[in-house]
This record gives structure tokens, sequence and C-alpha cells, in this order.
């Protein structure tokens, strides 16, 4: 799943035109991985335990914010991801709770918790909290409702 997330990251990264087929395509698939993130959001908080280290859904939930934080960066599939129903509240739920779980325990969601010495610990959960308000950020761009929601 990571894999074939990496794979959509790099077609919607690219900066080629798209024709309209292919814009329906990308709205679908929005649809698809904004609802799977809605779902799987929280599991990202078990990597705080030493349990759940090296949770699988947490890495696919990982990877899955760095494509949407990357499709609302484009205009197109801006307007719609911005009008999808609890997208923008779980955002910032799952902000919210990241950042008391970066307080009760040691934070691995920013990368100045994340150093020891001179060396960084590279955990896949570093920046996490950055990349949620990049995906706020983005869903309340130029759009007074979302901005009057937060």
């Amino acid at each position: 799943r990571v894999t074939l997330l990496e794979l959509i990251m790099a077609k919607v990264s690219e900066k080629n035109p798209v024709t309209s087929e292919e814009m329906n395509v990308f709205m679908r698939h929005a649809d698809f991985l904004a609802g799977c993130f809605q779902e799987k959001c929280e599991a990202v908080l078990k990597l705080t335990s030493a349990a759940g280290a090296e949770d699988e859904e947490a890495l696919v939930t990982i990877r899955l914010l760095d494509v949407l934080c990357e499709m609302t960066s484009n205009n197109g599939q801006l307007e719609h991801l911005q009008a999808l129903p609890g997208f923008l509240e779980t955002a910032i739920d799952t902000l919210r709770l990241t950042h008391l779980a970066g307080k009760q325990t040691v934070n691995i969601f920013t990368a100045t918790h994340a150093m020891t010495g001179q060396e960084e610990i590279s955990h896949p959960a570093v920046g996490f909290k950055s990349h949620l308000i990049r995906l706020i950020g983005n869903l309340c761009y130029k759009n007074k409702e979302n901005q009057d929601k937060v």
C-alpha cells in the first residue's frame, strides 16, 4: 500500500497538465484517499507507544497524509477536497490528539524532539504534525467557510 501511495504521489506531483478524464480519476482517488485517512488517522497515535513502533497502518496513514497534502496543493483537486464533509474536522481533531500525545510521551511527531546529540532519529512520524498543519492550511485556502471552522 505504501508503494502504491508513492506511485500516486509521483503522478500527482508531476507538473504536466492533466486532461479532464485524468482529473476525474484524480477526484475519485482523492475521495477514496480522504475517506481512508478519516478512518485510519488515529493509527499514527499508536506510534507513541513502544508496542506500535512498526505499525503498518500508521505508516500507510503517514503516506496518505503526504499524498493528500500534495493533492490539496493542486487547485483542480483543492476545491473538491475542501468540500468533503468532515475532512477538515478530522484533520483538526488529529492535530489536537497528536499534540496531546506529544506532550504526554516522547514527542515523535516533530523534528526538534527527535534529535539526540548530533544524530537525528529517522522516525517515520517526524513531520506528521507539520503535514497536518499544511493540509489544514490548504483546506482553508480561499475558503471562508473552512476558515471559520478553524
